[in-house]
C-alpha cells in the first residue's frame, strides 16, 4: 500500500550535502582519520564520530593540539582521501535523481575541498553540478550558513526558496541559519536520526515536478510514502 504526498511549497533550487546525502564515504574517511588519530595521540573511538559534516582544517583545529599545523594536516587528509575511495558509493537512487533536474536549479555545498569532491563523486557516479561550494569557496565552514547562502546565491535564488538535503548535524545547522527548509537523508544512518525535518530513506522515493510561473521555473516534490 502507498500513497504520494506533494511538498506544498515550490522551490526554485535544491542543495545538497556530498558526504553522507548524495554518497556514502564513511568507511574511507574513517580509515584516513582514524590512521591520522592515531599519530597524533587521539583516541579514534571518540574522534571518529566528531568529523563528520566539518572541514577538516575545522576538525583539527577544535582538537587544540599543541604544536600542530592545522593548514598543513589538513593537505595531508585530503591528500590521503584523495588517494582512498575504496567503498565510496551513491546514496541508493541519488544519482538519476540528480540527472533529473534541470541544471540550472542544484547544487552541492560540501565541507570537502574541491579536489576531493570531484573524486568522490566520480568514484559514486554522481553528476558534477554547475554549482559546487567547497571547502575554499568559504572561510567559515558548517554550521556557519555562509556556504548554503552562497550556492543558492549563484543559483540566484534565495535560500527561502530553496529545499536542502543533509545528514550531519552541523550541516543541518547551517540550513536552518540559511533560512531554508530541510530534507534530511537517513540512508547512511546506522541509528535513527531525531529531527522536526522531514527524512528520506532512499531518493528513489521521490521525485520532482516542473512549472512554470511569470517566466521562473517552479520545483514541487512528489515523495512516496510507504
Amino acid at each position: 500500500m502507498s500513497d504520494h504526498r506533494v511538498f506544498n511549497t515550490p522551490y526554485r533550487a535544491f542543495l545538497f550535502d556530498m558526504d553522507g546525502t548524495v554518497l556514502t564515504s564513511i568507511a574511507a574517511a574513517e580509515r584516513v582519520w582514524a590512521t591520522w588519530a592515531m599519530r597524533h595521540g587521539v583516541d579514534v573511538d571518540t574522534f571518529l564520530p566528531t568529523i563528520h559534516g566539518a572541514r577538516a582544517i575545522d576538525t583539527i583545529t577544535r582538537l587544540g593540539l599543541p604544536g600542530v599545523d592545522a593548514e598543513a594536516e589538513a593537505e595531508w587528509i585530503t591528500e590521503a582521501e584523495i588517494e582512498d575511495v575504496e567503498g565510496v558509493a551513491e546514496v541508493p537512487g541519488a544519482a538519476a535523481f540528480l540527472r533529473a533536474l534541470p541544471t540550472h536549479q542544484w547544487g552541492i555545498v560540501t565541507s570537502a575541498p574541491r579536489a576531493l569532491a570531484v573524486r568522490r563523486m566520480a568514484a559514486a557516479g554522481i553528476p558534477e553540478p554547475e554549482v559546487m561550494i567547497t571547502a575554499e569557496d568559504v572561510t567559515a565552514g558548517k554550521p556557519d550558513p555562509s556556504g548554503y547562502r552562497l550556492a543558492a546565491r549563484r543559483l540566484g535564488v534565495e535560500p527561502e526558496h530553496c529545499l536542502i538535503f543533509e545528514d550531519a548535524t552541523v550541516g543541518i545547522l547551517a540550513a536552518e541559519a540559511a533560512g531554508a527548509d530541510l530534507m534530511i537523508v537517513t540512508a547512511t544512518h546506522e541509528q535513527p536520526i531525531q529531527t522536526r525535518h522531514a527524512t528520506l530513506s532512499s531518493y528513489d522515493l521521490i521525485s520532482v515536478q516542473l512549472d512554470s510561473v511569470v517566466g521562473a521555473s517552479l520545483l514541487a516534490m512528489v515523495c512516496q510514502i510507504r
